[in-house]
């Protein structure tokens, strides 16, 4: 009938890990409905947690050895309360529906209220996603020198205060893919 997908055809089409992240958003004894949509929804799922790795690890490795503040210590239990949720939910039948949705409230926690001195977001999210097979590590890809000297141009004429040529590189590299953000420790891309 044509009505179902194996594995290799969906992986030609997405990424495998989004393929996982999928599939563990529903009950592993339940159905599991096939869509574009919502494998579009499950990458844009997976993005926001590693996303939030990325910026949980880069605070990390800021960190100074320093006694914890009172708003600190309430950080931390309600990260340790996110992550008995998340084991809960694991204990029950492999709950890995309601795990995702821990998880997912970890990362609001992490997005919102993290220091560099909490760590403790960190060491949990990437224990987490171990548990779910989640690969946090991004491979970061090498741009060729033309994307290089396309972003280097940028970065002068933002210098140089011609923002509409910025604009116009910024909007080429978008036709080409690539999503430029420029954060307090310099221009970081990312693939569309």
């Amino acid at each position: 009938l044509g009505n179902f997908f194996t594995v290799r055809e969906i992986g030609e089409k997405y990424d495998l890990q989004v393929l996982r992240f999928f599939m563990l958003s529903a009950h592993y004894r339940s159905p599991l409905n096939f869509s574009a949509d919502l494998m579009e929804s499950a990458k844009n799922g997976l993005e926001r947690i590693l996303t939030a790795v990325e910026r949980v690890k880069e605070l990390a490795g800021k960190a100074e050895e320093a006694d914890l503040s009172e708003e600190e210590k309430a950080f931390e239990q309600n990260v340790n309360e996110l992550v008995g949720k998340f084991e809960s939910a694991m204990d029950d039948d492999f709950n890995t529906a309601d795990a995702i949705s821990a998880l997912f409230e970890l990362v609001k926690l992490a997005n919102t209220t993290v220091t560099e001195n909490s760590s403790k977001a960190y060491a949990e999210l990437e224990k987490l996603c171990e548990v779910l097979g989640i690969v946090t590590e991004r491979h970061h890809e090498a741009l060729d020198e033309e994307i290089e000297k396309m972003i280097a141009d940028r970065q002068q004429a933002r210098k140089d205060r011609n923002f509409v040529l910025a604009d116009e590189i910024r909007q080429k590299l978008l036709d080409m893919g690539i999503i430029l953000e420029d954060t307090r420790e310099g221009v970081k891309w990312k693939r569309a």
